[in-house]
């Protein structure tokens, strides 16, 4: 019997570690030359190895379950544990602890749980454990932090922060307008392939986690931001020798990865006097004044991805001041 875990533990799961290749099973971890046992090692190679042929899981998520479970794994072999199978609730109530000691922030901390939830539930289905000594954690849904979101006037400061004078000037005006325009994560502005942004129709195919394509529509701004960087700049950026269909590219000629574009928007907003910004930030600020604007939170779970409208519902959290006006409007003593 094989778990039936697939679907429900995408969205959670998939952040920030990277990927070998697209269709690589991560290598489990080696915290030390004694931990690399089998009790550790292979259950870890048969969980990531199921995910990725069984479910089709995407490589940020393969990569991120290995990274957590790395971290299990160091702080269980610390502690003389054996091996996975000797996983109980109390040890990960304790490994929890040591995560929250350490400063994590709380949705990485909720993370960890749920990729310690399906771990588990894969290891009872296989018959690695007897019992899943997850069974009775719970994710904690309340753990969510609200986003940090930009003002409109801070936004508009943060697109116009790059420089005509700037070599990549061209190429970064469009990251950032297409990164709001859309509310694109990183990896996906990054992965964005020409052929997909379709500048006459004004939309662009953006594929998300779990492979999942959705069409975005995508304003004026960000496509005469598009039209002028790939008239302007990309042809003398791409390499003859290495030709490739991405849309942005790197000094080198070669597709930009995500940390790049965690680069240029850090770099940009700092130049800009902004803190604590990053790319999510755009996309909470997209889908925040969206909301602020009247839109509906159905559309805005579309244009975001979101399997789960709960995941978009934080949002609602964020604009207070849409809240009460919707309260003074239509409740009979607003």
């Amino acid at each position: 019997m094989k778990p039936s875990t697939c679907a429900s533990t995408t969205s959670t799961a998939a952040r920030r570690s990277t990927s070998s290749g697209p269709n690589a099973t991560p290598r489990p971890p080696s915290p030390s030359s004694a931990g690399r046992t089998r009790d550790f090692e292979s259950p870890l190679r048969d969980f990531l190895s199921y995910c990725r042929v069984e479910c089709g899981f995407a490589p940020a998520t393969l990569s991120a379950y290995a990274t957590d479970l790395r971290d299990l794994w160091r702080w269980l072999e610390a502690r003389g544990v054996g091996g996975f199978a000797a996983l109980s609730l109390d040890l990960i109530a304790g490994h929890l602890r040591e995560l929250d000691g350490r400063g994590l922030a709380i949705s990485s901390i909720a993370r960890h749980v749920a990729t310690i939830r399906v771990f588990c539930r894969f290891m009872e289905s296989v018959g690695t454990v007897a019992r899943n000594p997850a069974e009775l954690l719970t994710q904690p849904a309340g753990w969510q932090t609200l986003p940090g979101v930009l003002s409109p006037t801070q936004m508009l400061v943060l697109l116009a922060a790059p420089k005509p004078t700037d070599a990549l000037y061209l190429r970064d005006r469009a990251l950032l307008e297409l990164l709001y325009a859309g509310g694109l994560r990183a990896s996906e502005v990054a992965s964005l392939d020409c052929d997909r942004l379709h500048l006459n129709l004004g939309v662009a195919r953006v594929l998300g986690k779990g492979s999942r394509e959705r069409i975005v529509p995508i304003g004026k701004p960000a496509l005469d931001a598009s039209r002028a960087y790939l008239s302007g700049l990309r042809p003398a950026l791409g390499r003859s020798d290495r030709p490739t269909n991405r849309l942005l590219l790197s000094r080198s000629g070669g597709p930009i990865t995500r940390i790049v574009v965690w680069q240029v928007v850090t770099r940009q907003a700092h130049r800009a006097g902004l803190h604590h910004v990053h790319p999510h930030t755009l996309r909470h600020s997209f889908a925040t004044h969206l909301l602020a604007g009247g839109a509906d939170l159905r559309v805005v779970q579309e244009l975001l991805g979101h399997s789960n409208i709960k995941t978009t519902q934080i949002y609602t959290h964020v604009d207070a001041g849409r809240l009460k006006q919707v309260i003074q409007k239509y409740h009979p003593r607003g």
